[in-house]
């Protein structure tokens, strides 16, 4: 299990580097927002390449259709704005002129889940995941820190193809560490154990590892696996942990209907059916409030999360 740094980074600003590194690499990388590049820090690559980067205004649905066109011209556009408008306001552009004819567009989508915080529920994306792996030819990444990050986006930019990438608004501590590579066929396995399956991603990694050592304090061992390309699934890794502990628990930052919830009971009800729980969000929208004081009140801080495992163990 790796020592994890609990400093946090912001993984919206390393998007923001990174996106600039690739942008003095390749010429063809250009970059949209629609009025929020201070947020998702797509700013920085606009400060050194303002003629290769487009502010939409608080217009998605023309970041998501430019940005088909620019990709027809040999351009990689990474389109960014907050996960709740670039899934919801857009969906219709992604679906007919992003993935139906697969163009090479990236969207980047910023400020996922219940950790939005007091913007609220208008602003809280808890469905995004589950519109975009609904979507044929469309890849969706969840990274869990700044290490996978800018690993994840530089795999987008090679990559030929849609590809949907949900980052957090809050800082996050560093699971990886520099020797990590990301490999967008495979789920990884950060801790292994016996006695139950922890399977999760994004901010709620972290989470998931202190729950596993509270876990162990009580002699129960948890096997945890980062997911962090939710489509295409990585069948075989959680199928092997599944016939291991024969408990599935999933944890999510997200509905538990269709993200990585539903992901993981559609597999196991096909080929392994084994006892199962979602812990997410259950069919509510947010609320208001404290980005801690939010993910206990949905219980998905180590400490709730042990507490709801240990009572279906």
């Amino acid at each position: 299990m790796p020592e994890i740094k609990k400093e946090k980074k912001s993984i919206r600003a390393q998007y923001g580097q990174t996106l600039v590194e690739l942008g003095r690499e390749n010429k063809n990388i250009v970059v949209l927002d629609a009025d929020l590049s201070a947020s998702t820090q797509t700013a920085k690559f606009g400060k050194e390449f303002p003629e290769r980067f487009f502010d939409m205004g608080i217009a998605e649905q023309d970041a998501i259709t430019t940005a088909a066109g620019l990709s027809t011209t040999g351009k990689i556009p990474f389109v960014s704005t907050f996960a709740m408008f670039a899934t919801g306001r857009a969906w219709e552009q992604i679906r007919n002129t992003v993935c139906y004819p697969k163009f090479n567009v990236k969207i980047v989508a910023t400020h996922g889940g219940v950790t939005v915080g007091e913007d609220g529920a208008s602003h809280q994306a808890l469905e995004d995941v589950a519109l975009m792996r609904l979507i044929p030819n469309m890849m969706v990444i969840v990274p869990a820190d700044c290490n996978e990050t800018k690993q994840v986006i530089k795999f987008a930019a090679s990559y030929k193809g849609p590809v949907y990438i949900r980052l957090a608004r809050t800082n996050v501590v560093d699971v990886f560490d520099d020797s990590y590579n990301f490999d967008p066929h495979k789920a990884v396995v950060v801790k292994k154990g016996n006695d139950v399956t922890l399977v999760t991603n994004g901010e709620t990694l972290s989470e998931t590892l202190d729950c596993a050592k509270i876990l162990e304090e009580n002699s129960i061992k948890a096997e945890v696996i980062h997911l962090p390309v939710v489509k295409p699934l990585d069948e075989a890794t959680i199928l092997a942990s599944a016939k291991k502990t024969n408990k599935v628990v999933t944890i999510e930052n997200h509905s538990i209907i269709g993200g990585v919830g539903s992901a993981i009971c559609e597999l196991l009800s096909e080929k392994y059916p084994v006892k199962t729980l979602r812990i997410g969000t259950n069919d509510v929208f947010g609320q208001s409030g404290e980005q801690r004081a939010l993910m206990e009140y949905y219980g998905l801080t180590a400490e709730k999360l042990a507490e709801k495992i240990r009572g279906i163990l």
